[in-house]
């Protein structure tokens, strides 16, 4: 059987991604609030339950980081990320930092310091780029919106 279209594998997709999340709430004890997407190749190291706190409507990418314990000092410090917020591919989340609501971390970033609410980062270290962003779901840019609908005569 032939392939007509990708979207045929999305319900397999969907099951994988959510067998993923339910696995790493029981192994890592990471905590979803509501749905988020998370890449199969993201890496999670927490120190203890509960400490990387994920928010509702929420994308993290290909091969992200994020560490919970210090390095230097051995403590524990966990993360937060906020709602409708997207991870780049490759970035790295260093401990104790919390990401607000509405946020986009750009590809590659480092981010060694807390993210205000509405802003866009990037690079190393993190630097905010713009402030002031009101997202969609999963990160998205309404100006998304309306390429889709031009794009697909909608």
């Amino acid at each position: 059987m032939a392939l007509k279209s990708l979207n045929q594998l999305r319900a397999f997709r969907n099951a994988l991604i959510g067998a993923r999340n339910w696995w790493l709430q029981k192994r890592f004890g990471l905590v979803l609030e509501g749905e988020a997407s998370i890449s199969l190749s993201s890496r999670f190291r927490s120190s203890a339950r509960g400490d990387i706190v994920v928010g509702h409507q929420t994308l993290i990418a290909f091969k992200t980081l994020f560490l919970t314990r210090d390095a230097r000092t051995g403590e524990r410090r966990p993360i937060r990320v906020g709602s409708r917020c997207f991870i780049g591919g490759g970035s790295v989340i260093l401990p104790g930092v919390t990401i607000g609501d509405h946020c986009i971390v750009g590809g590659g970033s480092v981010v060694f310091e807390d993210v205000p609410s509405g802003s866009i980062v990037i690079g190393n270290p993190a630097k905010v780029l713009r402030s002031g962003v009101e997202l969609l779901p999963f990160g998205r840019l309404p100006v998304a919106r309306e390429n889709t609908r031009k794009l697909y005569k909608l």
